[in-house]
């Protein structure tokens, strides 16, 4: 089915606004600091990438690519760091390029790694689009579409789980028990995962997929999140 950009909007405080989903996309207490807090951390990141030929993320919402590019700038920035990143997401309404680099403005301290990213910044058409950056180093697998569909066509391995996305109240078909236990399919062995959500149905539907988790401190004005693991398989 045809792909239907997401519409730049705001809050009233000035954080980026879903009109189709009534949700922001990031914490009011700062986006890169819950891509950083809740997404990197919670994971064990940079210290599990370390010393690895290579490491696998995959996100349920790549959003305005804040996740990514955080966990591009700490792989950067990380002397440790496994020689190969990839990061793999899935985005029912992804951002036209103009609206991405109006959005990425708001960090100019990631402005080259934005930058880099806008420029490979594929349509709005639906299906698998790869992108290799840095030299080849980074790739990003970006599956335009419902990320349900994405996670039946999608193979991989993946270390860690991003858990993004608009609240389970707003957009309840992305905490799916189907997405769950599609998401434990696609895990490694020890995979982990983080969310800001710490709503029971989350945390069931994950137990009952195979994750052990756990509510941790969260972040900015959030007391809890969530943070998980894959059980060992008998």
């Amino acid at each position: 089915m045809p792909i239907t950009p997401a519409r730049l909007a705001w809050t009233a405080d000035g954080t980026p606004y879903s009109e189709h989903f009534d949700d922001v996309y990031h914490s009011r207490d700062g986006g890169l600091g819950q891509a950083r807090n809740v997404f990197l951390a919670g994971n064990g990141l940079p210290e599990r990438w370390r010393g690895r030929e290579r490491f696998v993320v995959f996100e349920t919402g790549f959003g305005l690519g804040l996740n990514f590019l955080a966990a591009w700038a700490a792989w950067r920035e990380d002397p440790q760091r496994c020689r190969r990143l990839h990061f793999v997401s899935c985005e029912l309404h992804p951002f036209l390029r103009e609206d991405l680099a109006r959005l990425h403005a708001r960090w100019p301290e990631l402005a080259p790694l934005a930058a880099e990213l806008q420029s490979r910044w594929p349509p709005a058409a639906p299906g698998v689009h790869r992108l290799e950056l840095d030299g080849d180093r980074v790739c990003l697998t970006l599956y335009f579409g419902d990320a349900r569909e994405g996670l039946d066509r999608l193979a991989l391995r993946a270390d860690a789980f991003f858990l993004d996305g608009f609240s389970p109240a707003k957009n309840p078909e992305l905490w799916s028990p189907r997405v769950f236990h599609q998401l434990a399919r696609l895990a490694a062995p020890g995979a982990t995962l983080a969310t800001w959500s710490v709503a029971g149905a989350v945390r069931e539907g994950l137990r009952r997929a195979g994750f052990e988790v756990a509510k941790a401190p969260g972040f900015g004005g959030k007391r809890q999140m969530l943070r998980g693991v894959l059980a060992p398989r008998r």
